[in-house]
């Protein structure tokens, strides 16, 4: 049995942080769970492009008999994703092996750090909902949404060739989220059944028109009067790109584990400050967020 060390105990610790940390994050995310996430365990920095291949699209000939194959030269499309946001949330325990025997401490230090970084992924991914233009925009400024809206968000999605396998979602703020779950044919056990008696007394959508409905703070607001920027969009519209930052240097001080699972990825970092007399750990991530298919999406103005 190997004996214990204050390296191979520090190193515990920060696997220990690293193992909450990303299901805490996953935990907190709507959009980060619902678009189509690029990972890789490479290395990278800020800055660099990630190129992300879009399906090309191949036309049905119809061959007579006797006759011969139309040769295509189909051209792969490129959607390029920057790694322009470096985010960190970082904290200092003042005695660490206490936190550490006792989880719950732990849990206090970490929740604050991760809902901070989800807050900023959801942010920079619900921002780019203005820049979905192949589709019409539907609905009006400061105007509740209707079941006419999102029949119409559908139709479109439709239209614009989204297969009906893949599922769809509609992310709404808040006040467009209560506006759909107060629309009687939705929201009453004689109109809807079960599901109306779900968003009657749990208060939750579920599934309507197709779409998955989800609410979330983050929503893009602005002008005045004041534009609410909901979306109603499949997975391959929106890319979350994401790398691995590089380990500290040797002998800096500083220790640092990946937590990384599926198409997700942090880093955490523990370093000592003896201004403090603290442990500092600091929880980031290097993402960029980017278009994929702008007709996989319409916006909806609320």
């Amino acid at each position: 049995m190997p004996s214990i060390t204050s390296s191979n105990l520090a190193n515990a610790i920060v696997k220990l942080v690293a193992a909450d940390a990303l299901p805490a994050l996953m935990g907190n995310l709507v959009m980060g769970n619902l678009v189509n996430r690029d990972f890789e365990p490479s290395l990278a920095k800020a800055g660099d492009t990630v190129n992300v291949p879009v399906p090309p699209s191949l036309v049905a000939n119809n061959i007579a008999e006797g006759g011969s194959v139309v040769s295509q030269n189909p051209s792969l499309g490129n959607a390029q994703i920057v790694l322009n946001t470096h985010a960190e949330a970082t904290f200092q325990i003042p005695d660490v092996t206490k936190v550490v025997s006792v989880p719950d401490l732990l849990k206090l230090y970490m929740e604050p750090a991760i809902v901070a970084l989800a807050e900023k992924v959801e942010t920079d991914l619900l921002n780019l909902a203005s820049s979905f233009t192949a589709n019409s925009p539907l609905g009006a400024a400061a105007t509740p949404l209707t079941e006419q809206i999102i029949d119409d968000a559908e139709t479109a999605l439709f239209n614009a060739k989204v297969p009906a396998s893949m599922q769809k979602y509609l992310v709404v703020d808040a006040a467009g989220y209560s506006a759909l779950r107060q629309n009687a044919r939705f929201s009453e056990y004689s109109k809807a059944g079960d599901a109306g008696l779900k968003a009657l007394i749990d208060g939750s959508i579920g599934r309507l028109k197709d779409f998955y409905v989800l609410r979330s703070q983050f929503v893009k607001k602005s002008g005045a009067p004041t534009t609410t920027y909901n979306l109603a969009f499949a997975k391959n519209a929106l890319g979350l790109a994401i790398r691995r930052l590089p380990q500290p240097l040797p002998g800096t001080g500083a220790i640092a584990e990946y937590a990384e699972l599926g198409n997700f990825g942090v880093r955490v970092v523990m370093s000592y400050q003896p201004d403090t007399l603290s442990q500092q750990f600091t929880v980031d991530i290097l993402y960029g967020a980017g278009v994929l298919r702008n007709n996989h999406a319409v916006q909806v103005r609320s």
